[in-house]
């Protein structure tokens, strides 16, 4: 008698096409969620933008009181400054995560999507997770934009919203801490809702005089009201009227200061492969040889920032040395003078002022070897480009001005007379978009290579979070 052939699929086959259903599944749930993401993008998008600021905690205040005052469900580390509070912040961050505390991150911009300035344990809610927290509090933002209008105030910003949905995301979570950067400048910003234990301000620099005043003074005052009663305060080095307002501001509400070139310290550093190795300094102890997986000085001193901040969060005490180093050891900060691209190089660094400027320029002189080097740069039109192009000149053989996707973007042509005027004539090019300056720059910076293989050849694109965040997803970083 003849066998019947089994037609029946193997166990591995049922496996295969039950994990590619799953696959489908999958897709077409992201799809739809990425849609709502979208829609509630665009709605949250239609409100005054994040630099027009009403200085006011209020409407935020009313909104967390009707959602039962979830900012006081976790602890908090908050900063502030002109510079480098991302980077400060991802650090801080991660030492928290390595010491079996669940985190929360809020910080801003974003580079490529808004899911990314709200961060539970190190990961940016899903598309789903960030439309059902905005599903959560829309309702009490309704009530509260409703009241504001009806006493002839403006409804919530865009800003104020974000702020609301990561607290409240925090809460859920539930988060042990929360790292929080202030999306401008302190005393008024809606995330100073927050209890922060600990307030660390990054260096103090001119920079968007328009909101928080013209002066150094009037700034660090703004950026100060961040500090809490009790609360300990870590400080950059700052220049000395900043440095005599901060001791003001923790005297008046019994803070602890804790200032880098008194208490704190960059004991030594050198540049290692994929960073530097650092020797950081604070009252607890020496830390000696960590690795610091990003480029530049001042990567060294935002290292040294956010360990002195948990720290104090954790009591004052000495940490173990080896979760500090596992824990920087992993810290990713994209746009920060990001390599994305080889042979030419291409350079992404969110400096949009001339002291982020003067930092950029000192890393790419002391870890690049790049003597020929063209510059893509694209710049809100409220900043500082005379400063910022006069800081990046020496670093550029050439430059390239072009325009970001932001409505704040200058229009190339109104800076090309001031760039003439730093760099010369014969170095200036314009680009009406950034992906035709991007083809520019690497033209540039490859002409006359006789061997063809882009050695000391490279692009820097640089002059806003936006213009970085632009690029990278050009160059598929995205």
């Amino acid at each position: 008698m003849n066998a019947e052939p089994d037609n029946k699929p193997s166990s591995a086959a049922r496996k295969a096409r039950a994990a590619e259903r799953q696959a489908a599944r999958a897709a077409a749930e992201d799809a739809v969620a990425q849609e709502s993401l979208r829609e509630v993008y665009a709605e949250i998008m239609s409100r005054a933008p994040e630099h027009d600021i009403d200085p006011t905690l209020d409407r935020v205040r009313r909104v967390l009181e009707l959602l039962g005052d979830p900012q006081h469900a976790f602890r908090a580390i908050h900063l502030t400054g002109t510079n480098g509070k991302s980077s400060t912040a991802r650090m801080t961050e991660r030492l928290v995560r390595e010491h079996g505390l669940r985190t929360g991150l809020f910080t801003s911009p974003h580079l490529t999507s808004v899911t990314e300035r709200i961060q539970v344990d190190g990961e940016p809610l899903s598309a789903a997770r960030f439309v059902e927290v905005f599903e959560d509090v829309a309702p009490y933002i309704g009530v509260v934009d409703r009241e504001s209008q009806e006493a002839g105030g403006p409804p919530l910003s865009f800003f104020e919203v974000l702020t609301v949905m990561a607290i409240a995301a925090f809460a859920d979570a539930p988060v042990d801490v929360a790292v929080v950067e202030v999306g401008m400048g302190g005393r008024w910003d809606s995330t100073n809702v927050v209890d922060g234990e600990v307030a660390v301000l990054t260096p103090v620099g001119i920079d968007h005089e328009r909101w928080l005043g013209s002066t150094l003074a009037e700034i660090a005052t703004e950026k100060s009201g961040i500090v809490k009663e009790g609360a300990t305060v870590v400080s950059a080095q700052q220049e000395v009227v900043v440095d005599e307002i901060l001791r003001e501001r923790a005297a008046e509400v019994s803070a602890h200061l804790l200032r880098e070139g008194v208490e704190l310290e960059v004991a030594g550093r050198r540049v290692a492969v994929g960073g530097q190795l650092v020797d950081l300094r604070t009252p607890a102890g020496l830390y000696t040889e960590v690795l610091v997986p990003l480029h530049g000085e001042y990567q060294a001193h935002n290292a040294l920032l956010a360990l002195a901040a948990v720290e104090a969060l954790l009591g004052g005490r000495a940490l173990d040395g080896g979760v500090v180093e596992t824990a920087f050891a992993d810290v990713v900060v994209p746009g920060r003078l990001e390599v994305v691209r080889s042979s030419p190089t291409v350079l992404v660094d969110a400096a949009h002022n001339p002291h982020g400027a003067q930092a950029l320029v000192d890393a790419l002189d002391e870890e690049f070897d790049l003597p020929r080097l063209v510059g893509v740069v694209a710049v809100m039109a409220d900043k500082d480009v005379e400063g910022l192009l006069a800081t990046l000149e020496p670093a550029l053989t050439e430059l390239v001005l072009t325009k970001n996707s932001s409505a704040r973007s200058a229009d190339p042509e109104d800076l090309l007379e001031v760039a003439q005027e730093i760099f010369g004539e014969d170095r200036v090019r314009t680009a009406a978009r950034l992906d035709e300056a991007l083809q520019v720059a690497a033209d540039l910076a490859e002409s006359g290579d006789q061997v063809g293989v882009g050695t000391g050849r490279g692009v820097l694109v640089t002059g806003s979070v936006i213009t970085v965040a632009d690029a990278r997803i050009l160059l598929g970083r995205g």
